[in-house]
């Protein structure tokens, strides 16, 4: 088989001596308290909102905690996300967009003021427990925004550190598969040469701060560049061959694990092999263009039920067996507003209306006549905390 890959609060409490106590946000880290966990279990999903007929926030709020979904990532830092999410107990990672990446980086202040308007009003009774800063900037088309990226991190953790936040909020970047020169066998992932100059003061300024390596993995992505030559049960975690890698010997039986081990193998090969990796976006597509192979109702299910299972399990990778995988799930609803080929708008779980879009074992705000003959699984109710 060759390359798989495109190229594409509830309030802030803590225990002590038995006895539960509320703090202001400013004491978190001034009595020395343990840092918020920035992703419990193995499972969240990010929640985009490029669409005109999505629930209201406060809605959604109600829809995930139903779910049983405690990790929630959105790609803005949007006023009414951040006040329907107080007092949820829900765990939040917001965004700084592309678009503001330049001008965080040419100003320290900027970074401190976008910190005091979004983040510090917030806390404790909102769980913000991550920062991204851009999405799938380096190997992107913008490269005007390689060399800012570094500069808007150092800036935000900076702004993050004078606000006593910097032990409560993680901050990192999502990268897309183009950072990658080349993904199979997985054990040869490196990162592209020519962006070594812009990776390597960003991993190191991860290493430092201890920090995830956050990627896209998208077999979906993968499967639709080459169909003819990738079998389909092995990008939806159904029962195939598998590869094994020539280099290690380590046997995949899914591509979704061999896209993770080809960035452990690219963070090996630059001198990174303590720093872990995450994934920001993975799903599959229900729908999609006639030339997008793979796109239907029932491979997504397929996917999203297995993959949903297989992070349940906390399991690790062939390579990072000890190390359990936890990943953003693509995506919460439907967005009919996005640009792009059709499978775009087709990755959401839930419909506008907050019933299932196919049944995967997770419960919406309306009864659904989504089929779980083929998914029915003992374990539907077993996946708090996610």
């Amino acid at each position: 088989m060759h390359s798989i890959v495109l190229d594409v609060t509830m309030r802030q409490k803590r225990r002590f001596c038995g006895k539960e106590l509320n703090f202001d946000w400013c004491c978190l880290s001034c009595l020395g308290l343990l840092a918020v966990e920035a992703f419990v279990g193995g499972y969240g999903i990010n929640y985009g909102r490029i669409a005109n007929n999505i629930p209201s926030p406060d809605k959604v709020v109600e829809l995930l905690r139903k779910s049983k979904i405690r990790n929630v990532k959105i790609y803005d830092s949007d006023h009414s996300v951040l006040d329907a999410f107080k007092g949820s107990g829900l765990n939040l990672v917001i965004a700084i967009p592309n678009e503001l990446v330049k001008d965080m980086a040419a100003n320290e202040s900027r970074s401190m003021d976008w910190l005091n308007q979004n983040v510090k009003p917030y806390l404790p009774q909102t769980r913000i427990v991550g920062i991204t800063v851009g999405n799938e900037v380096l190997g992107g088309q913008d490269q005007s925004l390689y060399q800012p990226l570094v500069d808007a991190l150092k800036n935000v953790y900076n702004g993050l550190k004078k606000l006593h936040l910097e032990k409560e909020i993680e901050l990192f970047t999502p990268h897309s598969e183009a950072v990658f020169a080349t993904t199979y066998p997985p054990s040869a992932c490196v990162f592209k040469e020519e962006l070594m100059p812009y990776m390597k003061p960003l991993l190191d300024f991860f290493a430092m701060i201890h920090s995830p390596f956050y990627v896209n993995a998208y077999p979906f992505l993968a499967y639709i560049s080459d169909p003819e030559h990738i079998d389909i049960n092995y990008a939806l975690f159904k029962p195939n061959n598998g590869i094994v890698d020539p280099n290690t010997s380590l046997h995949y039986d899914n591509m979704f694990d061999a896209q993770i081990d080809a960035a452990y193998a690219a963070l090996h090969a630059a001198g990174y092999d303590d720093m872990e990796v995450r994934v920001a976006e993975t799903g599959w597509a229900s729908s999609g263009d006639q030339n997008e192979a793979g796109a239907s109702s029932e491979n997504a299910r397929t996917y999203n039920f297995n993959l949903r299972k297989r992070l349940f399990l906390r399991k690790g990778t062939p390579l990072k067996p000890k190390r359990p995988v936890k990943a953003y799930i693509f995506a919460l609803f439907n967005e009919n507003q996005k640009f792009g080929p059709g499978s775009e708008r087709h990755y959401g779980l839930f419909l506008p209306d907050g019933r299932i879009s196919y049944d995967i074992g997770i419960s919406g705000l309306l009864p659904s006549s989504a089929s779980s003959s083929m998914l029915s699984m003992k374990v539907t109710n077993c996946f708090l905390p996610f």
